[in-house]
């Protein structure tokens, strides 16, 4: 494995020369990577940092420099402050690779920002899942990585199991149900389903939102803003019910907390995590690469068994705890995925009338 450097976001603009710098005087030879054909070679890529930058680097990063001899440089940055610094960056870019995971890469492909990706381009094309690679045509990257969102349910609660989006609003467990704040892309997706099950959908999600807005303002329920607070929401706070993530489910249930993952009649929807290459760059075809390592049965294996993210890759095989605590193939078909670029347009006004509903 090569010596990687792990980036701060303040230290990137003062290392990107050097970036560059090395990436143009490499001599065909490294200490690992010897006259591998990207011997010399660097690419900057973005992580989330912790537990996930620990299975990234495991999955895709150390397997992709050892086989390629190119070096890899990590920088934590979350989705928002990736998609400032490509920004900011665009006449002289200093990243290869950018991950997001709230649809900033709709924004970025608008902007130029990311260069496209061709299905041919990725070797596992055939065996990826119609989601991983929908985003394609719009010049997004590809999806790498799935987290179903459904209903949580603490098993425990003196109320029977859910099997609907509109059990939330059902009074068994009035007083007993936490919503994801809209600030949380989360809340959004989950608010989106419960106007496709009242019949809105995305179009007109209002009755939804004034709805699940009376839960809250009623005290019916409670609403949090990050995973965290979910935590302390079932730990501590009598919660039952809570549409929330499949892998963050699993996560309570590491923490010893009663509860199961619940795929309601009307299907799940899912938060997306994409890989995407920086348009400008002089190495889009290694960044192309990098990304298709992303998508390898073996890498797609490695998140869901540590990280329980759905593979989107068919062909990755998983133990059977790691089955039981994903979805996978034919299970993923029915999963509901909005277009980016339809949240995008209309979010600030959701969460402007969620937000006046709830301090009421």
């Amino acid at each position: 494995m090569n010596t990687r450097r792990i980036l701060t976001a303040g230290a990137l603009v003062a290392t990107g020369a050097l970036v560059l710098a090395g990436c143009a005087s490499g001599d065909g030879e490294s200490s690992s990577g010897g006259d591998k054909e990207f011997a010399g070679e660097t690419l900057v890529v973005t992580s989330f940092g912790g537990d996930w930058e620990k299975a990234f680097i495991e999955a895709v990063v150390d397997p992709f420099e050892e086989e390629t001899g190119a070096k890899v440089e990590l920088i934590t940055l979350y989705s928002a402050d990736a998609l400032a610094q490509v920004t900011a960056q665009k006449a002289s870019p200093q990243i290869d690779v950018v991950h997001f995971s709230g649809g900033q890469e709709f924004t970025a492909a608008e902007q130029g920002l990311i260069a496209p990706i061709a299905a041919d381009d990725l070797s596992a094309a055939g065996d990826l899942v119609d989601i991983a690679t929908a985003g394609l045509e719009r010049g997004e990257g590809p999806v790498i990585q799935l987290a179903p969102i459904g209903l949580v349910y603490n098993t425990e609660a003196d109320a029977p199991a859910p099997t609907s989006w509109e059990d939330l609003f059902d009074d068994a467990y009035a007083g007993h149900v936490a919503l994801t704040d809209f600030s949380n892309t989360y809340g959004v997706l989950s608010m989106l389903r419960v106007a496709d099950a009242l019949g809105g959908g995305i179009e007109d999600p209002s009755a939804a939102i004034a709805d699940l807005g009376a839960l809250a303002s009623s005290g019916d329920a409670i609403v949090v803003p990050t995973s965290p607070d979910l935590q302390t929401a079932f730990a501590q706070r009598g919660t039952w019910l809570a549409p929330y993530a499949m892998d963050y489910a699993g996560t309570l249930q590491d923490a010893g907390l009663p509860v199961e993952f619940i795929v309601p009649e009307e299907g799940a929807t899912a938060s997306l995590i994409t890989a995407n290459v920086v348009e400008g760059r002089d190495n889009p075809e290694l960044a192309t690469l990098f990304i298709d390592y992303e998508l390898r049965p073996e890498a797609q294996t490695v998140f869901a068994e540590n990280m329980r993210y759905s593979p989107v890759n068919t062909e990755a095989e998983l133990s059977d705890e790691a089955a039981a605590a994903v979805l996978t193939g034919d299970e993923l078909d029915d999963v509901v995925v909005y277009a980016p670029g339809d949240i995008a347009a209309s979010r600030q006004a959701w969460t402007d009338e969620w937000n006046a509903l709830i301090t009421k």
